[in-house]
């Protein structure tokens, strides 16, 4: 019993919290959707025909003590039985508000320091919204604040190691879910 008490407190204590008044959002949505600039280009298969553009992101009040940033966008609704991670930022520094338009691939618009690991696609980049045609999919945006600079990962590291240096290392998360069909 004292074993299971330990194991509980532990993993309360690593769990992140939803910090108040930590908040994502995105300038690029529209009507709560993004358009079809940001969703996935033919080139990958899945067909749909987006420009597989990153959107913008902006963040405020990251809990006191953060010293880094991770991004995911997860969409918990693919056909894999585990959802599926579309885009995978590490190492964002704590200076960061925002992530522009079109960040992805282009380092000169990603922050200082900031690196793309494996999206679920096994390369690192954004990968657009692309729901099987007649469905939608809750695609969520978290912002993980971490009380470490710098995770020890490189633009290999899959999205579960990522996460599992994320969860360890958290503060607290903030959330965004947009709600995306095909068009």
């Amino acid at each position: 019993m004292r074993t299971l008490f330990s194991l509980t407190a532990f993993l309360a204590l690593a769990t992140p919290a939803l910090a108040d008044g930590f908040t994502l959002d995105s300038p690029d949505l529209v009507d709560g959707r993004l358009p079809a600039k940001f969703a996935l280009s033919e080139k990958f298969g899945f067909g749909c025909k987006g420009g597989n553009l990153s959107p913008a992101l902006t963040w405020q009040g990251a809990p006191e003590g953060t010293m880094s940033f991770v991004l995911t966008i997860h969409d918990k609704d693919a056909p894999t039985g585990i959802g599926w991670m579309h885009w995978v930022v590490v190492n964002i520094p704590v200076d960061a508000a925002e992530l522009a338009t079109g960040a992805s691939g282009d380092a000169a618009k990603l922050p200082a320091g900031a690196l793309e690991t494996r999206s679920d696609l096994g390369s690192p980049g954004y990968m657009g919204p692309c729901p099987p045609e007649g469905e939608s999919h809750a695609y969520v945006f978290t912002l993980t604040a971490l009380k470490v600079a710098k995770l020890p990962l490189d633009a290999n590291a899959t999205p579960a190691l990522v996460g599992f240096f994320a969860k360890a290392n958290a503060l607290g998360e903030a959330s965004l879910t947009v709600t995306q069909g095909r068009e």
